[in-house]
């Protein structure tokens, strides 16, 4: 198996489903979660999932399908919970717009609240293997790139000192990254 094989199977891995997201045998669900990217930081293992509600067909679910919560690391691989209200200033997401759907899956303008001169591209379709896949375009680097994660440098007392943005070129051959100081 070459780079370019290994780079296409990290990025499927990364955006299909790995905690509950849709796969052949929930598909009959009538809304299934598909993962996007996650924000890790340098406070603690405990990270911010991004992730979007489809339909059975792949199609985004109504009008704000994009959700983000904590996924609770140190306390289980299982845990999760809500974003505080005190939080959505860092992790929240400023606006999303579905921009278009289709039989087959959909697209979505998000921009983040920590971010907002960087809007994702994020688009849902049917996985090759079976069930739904999501991805989320965004530049990297000058180049279009898969998202899949970002990595929070908090500066002590309160704050940022920087963001690390890091994605697969959409050719997937590539691994991009991207820092942008607080």
């Amino acid at each position: 198996m070459g780079p370019k094989q290994i780079a296409t199977l990290a990025v499927l891995g990364v955006v299909i489903a790995h905690d509950g997201a849709a796969s052949a045998d929930s598909r009959s669900a009538a809304l299934s979660v598909v993962s996007l990217f996650t924000i890790a930081k340098s406070e603690n293992k405990n990270q911010v999932q991004y992730a979007v509600r489809v339909d059975a067909d792949c199609v985004p679910a109504a009008d704000d399908p994009i959700v983000a919560y904590w996924r609770m690391l140190e306390k289980g691989p299982a845990r999760t919970e809500p974003l505080l209200s005190r939080e959505l200033a860092a992790y929240g997401v400023e606006s999303q717009v579905v921009v278009a759907r289709t039989a087959d899956g959909g697209s979505i303008r998000l921009v983040l609240r920590a971010v907002p001169s960087r809007p994702i591209l994020v688009e849902t379709s049917h996985a090759p293997g079976g069930g739904c896949r999501a991805l989320a375009t965004i530049p990297i680097a000058g180049s279009p790139a898969y998202l899949f994660n970002v990595y929070a440098h908090l500066r002590w007392p309160f704050g940022l000192q920087y963001l690390l943005l890091q994605g697969w070129s959409k050719d997937g051959t590539r691994l991009l990254k991207e820092k942008l100081e607080g």
